[in-house]
């Protein structure tokens, strides 16, 4: 009788075939996804910064007249937003005490000369010293320097526009006594040009200078772009509010009017390119005394440790003396689970 085998014993290299088999036609595992890693480029220049700042429009010379004598005002010729030429009488003021004190005067010099005159004649007899007939000829000279002061206060009790421009405001009006000096008229000056004048926060007005470009857009006039320099920053702060004034011109166009909103868009210059190279003191890994190791990124996007010369540590980063170039690209994040070799997806950043 044949010895008849338990069933799993027989079964057993059938099983041990079809595992095997089943080993030879499984897939690979799929390969790791390269490391997401921020990278950047060494000595890589920042875009411009960009400082928004609002403002108003006006002339650039806004010019105050008043009178050089105080009187009463006689007529204002203008109105707010005239167009004047220059040499246009603006104002006048009433003149008749003006013409009564002239005419004072010179009576007072006709008899200041007549007593020089007369006095002259007993100096030369010798009936009279020499300092009485001094101070007769100093009373005369200041009768006439009178006569010269009223004159030109006659002629100066009015007001002539300097230049060609537009009346930007009227501060008084006929029949109102005023004192010498006391604005009547505001005039713009044509010729200087329309300007925007922005307030400008300590921290930007330190990054702008004249001549740096700026784009304008008024409310009142949508669509348009108006292009132009800045042309002055102020050298001090206002007291209350601490803000700089800065000028902008603007080209010529003739819908602008002094008071107009607008905003100013000016693109900050970017300061030069330095011989120093400095790099976040993040990229730098294994630091000792004055070396550390950077990953340098090569064209196939794979890491390499280099060696670094490391300089001073400053706000701005860490400064390498040797071991990178200018334009090389080395990893910001991930250092701890990067290897040589390694392959990575690469994300660029700006300083």
């Amino acid at each position: 009788m044949a010895l008849q085998m338990p069933i799993f014993v027989r079964l057993f290299p059938v099983l041990l075939l079809s595992s095997v088999a089943a080993c030879g036609t499984s897939e690979a595992p799929p390969a790791a996804k390269p490391l997401r890693v921020s990278v950047l480029t060494v000595g890589q220049e920042a875009a411009a910064p960009l400082i928004e700042a609002a403002g108003t429009a006006a002339l650039r010379k806004e010019i105050p007249l008043g009178f050089t004598t105080p009187g009463q005002i006689a007529r204002i010729t203008v109105q707010e937003g005239d167009r004047v030429e220059r040499g246009q009488v603006l104002a006048t003021l009433d003149t008749t005490s003006v013409g009564a004190s002239l005419e004072a005067a010179d009576a007072e010099r006709d008899r200041a000369g007549a007593e020089v005159a007369r006095l002259r004649q007993l100096y030369a007899q010798g009936w009279i010293t020499k300092a009485r007939l001094e101070a007769a000829e100093a009373a005369a000279r200041s009768a006439s320097a009178s006569v010269s002061a009223r004159r030109f206060s006659l002629q100066t009790a009015r007001v002539v526009a300097p230049a060609a421009g537009i009346v930007l405001s009227r501060m008084a009006e006929p029949g109102q006594i005023i004192d010498a000096g006391m604005p009547v008229v505001t005039l713009g000056d044509a010729s200087s040009g329309f300007v925007l004048r922005v307030l400008l926060a300590d921290r930007d007005a330190v990054r702008v200078r004249a001549g740096i470009p700026a784009e304008v857009r008024f409310d009142a006039l949508p669509g348009t772009v108006l292009s132009g320099p800045v042309i002055e920053v102020g050298g001090r702060s206002d007291r209350g509010t601490g803000a700089f004034t800065a000028e902008i011109a603007l080209p010529a166009d003739p819908r602008l009017r002094s008071g107009l909103v607008g905003r100013a868009t000016i693109a900050t210059p970017v300061a030069g390119q330095s011989t120093r190279l400095v790099i976040p003191p993040t990229a730098v890994f294994a630091i000792r005394a004055d070396e550390g190791f950077v990953y340098v990124v090569d064209a196939q996007r794979r890491v390499k440790a280099r060696r670094v010369a490391l300089g001073p540590l400053s706000v701005a980063g860490a400064e390498v003396l040797s071991g990178v170039q200018r334009g090389e690209v080395i990893a910001l994040s991930a250092l701890d689970r990067l290897r040589d070799g390694a392959q990575i997806d690469p994300v660029a950043v700006q300083r």
